[in-house]
């Protein structure tokens, strides 16, 4: 296996079109096979508008079996392509219960299982809670392409936890899977802080556990569907980036682009970083005990 090898984030702006989106998910991937891509993600929930502004029952309807119809295309275009695919969907577990969650599959073993999105948002316009139940699965590592993958959702990346617990599991490369943008009323004040300490925490992730990062957004304006305290919808950022294990941007899209954007990992910067910077070797897991509290109280 060489050293290097390609990774495609896919950016573009979803329609109210399931049917659209997935024509623009299949042709963005032959887009990062032919610019020589053989791991592509996708972003979150790219099958629909991001339907968590609103709480509504309809939007239920919208969720299907993992694996399922989705999936099944994608394993197909998998292997056609020789190419592995990183996909978010809406799953429907059974009546009643949802999650939001990523699978991945390779085109030589077809699916290879899924990811549950742990940690669940619930803000005016992210109301995930409504929807999804916490992922049960844990953190899982997917090995595809010759490399060791990790999936972690959105809000979960926020959580210094689950990029470590990635690691410690081995991954090289952590994907995640992204819809997240400015609420118009407040982009003028607080825009510019959000989006830095979006991409800040995520390089930092990078850096803190020696591995690659892909963070792969959607662009494009989503309008609320209701009239109520926050009817202004998303201003989703885009700006989808891969970052080496040094926290430095190797790609990165615009606000407004649409497109594979693709570029080439080194694996053996993984080890020279953590060499250099040996943090997993100066862990203090005997004093980390306390991490597992919700607050630490006087």
């Amino acid at each position: 296996m060489s050293d290097l090898i390609n990774i495609a984030a896919v950016q573009f702006s979803c329609t109210a079109d399931p049917a659209e989106n997935l024509a623009t998910a299949i042709k963005l991937t032959r887009d990062a096979a032919a610019k020589g891509a053989k791991i592509v993600c996708l972003p979150e929930l790219f099958l629909t508008r991001y339907f968590c502004q609103t709480e509504d029952p309809a939007n239920y309807e919208l969720a299907e079996p993992i694996p399922g119809p989705t999936s099944e295309v994608f394993e197909s275009l998998s292997a056609e392509l020789g190419v592995s695919i990183v996909l978010s969907l809406f799953e429907k577990r059974t009546e009643g219960l949802y999650h939001n969650t990523a699978c991945v599959v390779d085109p030589k073993k077809g699916y290879m299982g899924k990811y549950r999105k742990m940690h669940i948002p619930d803000d005016p316009l992210f109301m995930e809670k409504y929807y999804f139940a916490p992922g049960d699965l844990g953190v899982r590592i997917f090995e595809t392409q010759g490399i060791k993958l990790a999936v972690l959702i959105c809000w979960d990346q926020w959580f210094p936890e689950a990029a470590r617990l990635a690691a410690l599991k081995g991954a090289q490369v952590i994907c995640y899977p992204t819809a997240i943008g400015w609420q118009p009323y407040e982009q003028e004040s607080h825009g510019a802080a959000q989006y830095s300490a979006w991409e800040t925490i995520q390089r930092s992730h990078a850096v803190a556990n020696g591995c690659f990062v892909v963070a792969v957004n959607r662009t494009g304006f989503e309008p609320t569907s209701n009239s109520g305290s926050y009817p202004d919808g998303i201003q989703f950022w885009g700006q989808s980036f891969i970052a080496g294990p040094d926290g430095v941007i190797i790609i990165q899209a615009k606000e407004k682009d649409e497109g594979a954007f693709v570029a080439p990992i080194r694996l053996k910067a993984i080890p020279e970083q953590r060499h250099g910077w040996p943090f997993l070797r100066d862990r203090r897991t005997d004093a980390y005990k306390a991490l597992s509290e919700t607050l630490m109280d006087d």
